[in-house]
């Protein structure tokens, strides 16, 4: 029976953070940021196999991180770029894989129920499929000199989540044929080859955690969760 792999791109340094410890590995609520990463995949109950890309001085540690865990996971060294980094993981996937995640370590708490449709999505035969939630704010266009071009209608405007999932063999043909030489989005390869990409609901709480004030907010819904005995 075909199974469902999630790879986790970790190897990024998280300068917004501030120096030291890779982003991945930031404490959060006194737990490495990856490993609630990956117990919100475990506790979708759809990922059958995971892959974490890991920046090549902390592969070991981060085997130690997740040695004890229940789901069948890999760990990697990471390439110079999120999209090399990507490939690399693809190259890790047992021969039985058919759908494939790619998943931010940066978005630690991402809700199981998001997970769980994205892996539905595309087991239902979409090649691309990503968790997209709503434009509150208002958008300006602005040019070299700082002033304001234009308000862009946002009312067909989504941020995009992850994780992303994919066909696995769609996924792999786009990194080989990719061009770009980074992209923060693999959705943005599949697009570029005019293959459709389908959106479906995302989740507050599966926000990307780069500045410090990122981090407070994680750590505030951490404890709500625990304190109403939700997962954490």
């Amino acid at each position: 029976m075909a199974r469902t792999a999630a790879i986790v791109p970790a190897a990024g340094r998280g300068e917004r953070l501030g120096a030291g410890t890779p982003k991945a590995l930031r404490p959060l609520a006194g737990t490495p940021m990856l490993v609630h990463a990956i117990r919100a995949l475990e506790a979708s109950r759809c990922v059958d196999v995971i892959v974490v890309v890991a920046p090549e001085e902390h592969v070991a540690s981060v085997t130690g991180l997740v040695s004890d865990m229940d789901t069948e996971i890999h760990v990697v060294q990471g390439g110079e770029t999120r999209q090399s980094s990507v490939a690399r993981g693809l190259i890790m996937l047992p021969d039985d894989v058919d759908v494939v995640l790619v998943h931010d370590a940066a978005r630690p708490l991402v809700p199981p129920d998001v997970v769980a449709s994205v892996v539905a999505a595309v087991q239902a035969g979409n090649p691309a499929v990503i968790p997209v939630i709503a434009v509150v704010d208002t958008i300006k266009e602005v040019d070299d000199a700082d002033h304001v071009t234009a308000t862009v209608d946002r009312s067909h405007l989504r941020a995009v989540q992850t994780p992303q999932g994919f066909q696995r063999d769609v996924l792999q043909r786009v990194h080989a044929d990719a061009e770009i030489e980074d992209t923060t989005d693999d959705a943005g390869l599949v697009e570029a080859a005019g293959i459709p990409v389908l959106v479906v609901g995302g989740h507050d709480e599966a926000f990307k955690v780069t500045r410090p004030m990122d981090l407070l907010i994680a750590e505030s819904i951490i404890a709500k969760r625990r304190a109403t005995g939700g997962m954490s």
